[in-house]
């Protein structure tokens, strides 16, 4: 309420206002409307008040502010208050400062590469506690679990039979479409069986496979292990003893180096399939023709290649999918945005691995 008296013992030089019970928000607007109708130099007078909040301490902190009124009767609760509030009454920019366009690539570019060298280097650290894990295993068999090896075992590998084959045999007669119209041009479309046989057993058949893998199954362990982690039930694993890399990613590593070499062989003879029957359809040469021919241009070491390759990537691909998992934490969008960068890292370290084992094998001389 609004009171032009003077309060008593004090001589101020102008109206005064005493508020008397909560100056709370539940009264602030009126608080302020009599507040705003009073003229200048004003007191307020805060003796008869039993109770402030914040928002009635920036009404009298404002009016201080900005009317330069004085305050008086105030207790050491309202006086800390009003302290308060002035502290963070700070001007904030509502628009930031428009930095060169120059500074800001230069900014994002460091920002990503120190969050890159991050992540390396906590994969580095999960990829030593999954050595350490592994070890742990070999040392007391009987914590090595099977039954969760063999369930992976039907995850990873039987229920991807399906898309992969299906994805494999419709590459194989792309390639065969594709090198049979380029060879046309010159009348060599015999050799799109050579094209068909070396790019799918060394190259495309785990190449492809791996990436179908990273955003099967690589995604599927993300999400797993971080929706458990949000659940807290990997923090209940290790307060009952039992390690969570031993449980849970071993396994998964397992059944995806195990099968890799599977999918992939499996991946190769669907895409050879398919490059057959479409040269058999459209360029009329027979499946006994096809089959002698690829093994005349086929070298051996394409499908060690191939074998070699698998078993690595399907590591990487587990080892990324289960890290980011173990990185989940605070809310359910984590889950999400984890999975989504276990599969472009797993597929990004797919993709400069196979690089390094080409330059590899064409230096030893498996070309």
């Amino acid at each position: 309420m609004a009171d032009l008296d003077p309060p008593s013992g004090g001589h101020p030089t102008g109206p005064v206002y005493r508020v008397a019970g909560a100056l709370t928000i539940t009264r602030a607007a009126t608080t302020q409307r009599e507040i705003d109708a009073l003229p200048d130099p004003l007191t307020i007078d805060l003796s008869e008040i039993n109770r402030m909040d914040t928002v009635g301490a920036w009404i009298v902190y404002r009016t201080v502010r900005d009317r330069k009124a004085k305050v008086v009767g105030a207790s050491r609760d309202e006086t800390s208050l009003l302290e308060q509030v002035a502290e963070f009454d700070k001007p904030v920019k509502v628009h930031p400062e428009q930095r060169a366009s120059f500074v800001r690539v230069l900014t994002e570019l460091g920002q990503w590469v120190a969050e890159t060298g991050v992540t390396m280097l906590g994969l580095l650290g999960f990829f030593g506690a999954t050595l350490i894990g592994f070890a742990n295993v070999i040392r007391r068999p009987k914590r090595f679990r099977v039954n969760a090896v063999v369930q992976r075992f039907d995850v990873v590998g039987v229920r991807a039979l399906g898309i992969i084959g299906l994805m494999s045999f419709l590459i194989g007669i792309v390639i065969a479409q594709q090198g049979a119209v380029q060879l046309a041009q010159f009348g060599a479309e015999v050799y799109t069986i050579n094209l068909i046989g070396r790019i799918t057993v060394r190259e495309l058949g785990v190449l492809m496979t791996a990436i179908m893998v990273a955003g099967r199954s690589g995604s599927a362990f993300a999400a797993q292990l971080g929706t458990m982690k949000l659940t807290e039930e990997i923090d209940a694993m290790r307060t009952i003893g039992v390690s969570p890399v031993e449980a849970l990613v071993i396994p998964r590593m397992i059944a995806a180096v195990f099968m890799m070499p599977l999918l992939a062989f499996w991946a190769m003879l669907t895409a050879l399939l398919g490059g057959g029957i479409f040269v058999w359809l459209d360029l009329t040469i027979p499946p006994l023709t096809y089959i002698q021919r690829l093994q005349d241009v086929i070298p051996i070491t394409d499908l060690w290649i191939a074998l070699i390759k698998a078993p690595v990537f399907g590591f990487i691909i587990a080892l990324a999918g289960c890290f980011q998992g173990m990185q989940v934490e605070g809310t359910s969008e984590q889950v999400g945005s984890r999975t989504t960068t276990a599969v472009v890292q797993s597929i990004f370290l797919v993709i400069v691995l196979d690089a390094i084992f080409a330059v590899f094998f064409s230096s030893i001389g498996w070309t």
